[in-house]
């Protein structure tokens, strides 16, 4: 039954016909209510890992993505995305307004995306919107649905 499960994820995963991938390593800015850098590498033809830096509320979180990418809307280097990974974030409780004193808080969660990247053709440069929803399991514990950003990658 494992291996059945097993296989039938990695045909969920691999097993579409368009091809997503125009780059496989993507480096820049991501702008939202977070801003901060975003690393994006491919480790196949349509699955991804990010890293994502931001700074929000003189505070800073880490989040680790996996994500599957695929053609959107049969246009030549549209493609949609999802994926699911996690997060840790540090901020002075001074700094936020969710916090009902002046503790520092150290936040630990799980996180969903869903974007919208386009690939230039003439240049090596990716536009992305995404939502990034997240859910604090440690520390300020909830649903934080306001994740979301656009960013701009130098790609390779």
């Amino acid at each position: 039954m494992k291996k059945l499960m097993f296989i039938l994820l990695i045909a969920l995963l691999f097993g579409f016909e368009s091809k997503a991938q125009d780059y496989y390593t993507g480096i820049g800015l991501r702008a939202g209510w977070g801003t901060g850098l975003t690393v994006k590498h491919f480790l196949g033809e349509k699955a991804a890992v990010e890293g994502i830096l931001d700074s929000r509320w003189r505070g800073f979180s880490l989040t680790g993505l996996f994500e599957i990418h695929n053609q959107a809307f049969e246009v030549d280097r549209l493609n949609w995305y999802y994926g699911f990974g996690g997060h840790i974030g540090f901020w002075n409780g001074k700094n936020v307004g969710w916090a009902d004193n002046h503790d520092n808080y150290t936040v630990i969660g799980i996180d969903g995306i869903l974007g919208l990247e386009y690939n230039f053709d003439f240049m090596p440069i990716n536009l992305s919107i995404d939502w990034k929803p997240a859910l604090n399991l440690v520390g300020a514990s909830g649903f934080w649905g306001d994740g979301g950003a656009l960013s701009i990658r130098y790609i390779f």
